[in-house]
């Protein structure tokens, strides 16, 4: 069983940045962000592969995201850059054992969540 905990979330301008980080404990995994709005479907965000050589972002985020995983550690990290009115949502932590990750059919644990609010 693969427990998941977020960290980072918070509000900040149009063009800054966030760093989000989700620790692991239970077990090691793909892992990756997901993100709902209000009234939207839940999206796919970033993934990073267990070993760290693959990674998956999603359109909307190239460019201006980046994921990066300390295996030791095992946790993810979520650098956001470049921050947009349109990146707010709760961000949740995902993993699963099938790569990629980018289907929630996919994901397996989910973390409980933190707020990404960015303002205009």
């Amino acid at each position: 069983q693969v427990q998941l905990v977020e960290s980072g979330g918070g509000l900040v301008q149009a063009g800054g940045s966030l760093r989000l980080t989700c620790a692991a404990s239970g077990g090691t995994a793909h892992m990756g962000w997901f993100r709902q709005a209000p009234g939207k479907e839940r999206e796919f965000v970033a993934a990073i592969s267990w070993s760290a050589r693959s990674t998956d972002l999603a359109d909307s985020v190239k460019g201006r995201f980046t994921i990066s995983r300390a295996i030791a550690r095992n946790t993810v990290a979520l650098q956001m850059n470049s921050l947009k009115t349109e990146d707010t949502a709760v961000y949740y932590c995902a993993a699963g054992s099938d790569w990629p990750i980018r289907s929630r059919q996919f994901v397996h644990y989910w973390g409980q969540g933190t707020q990404v609010t960015v303002s205009s």
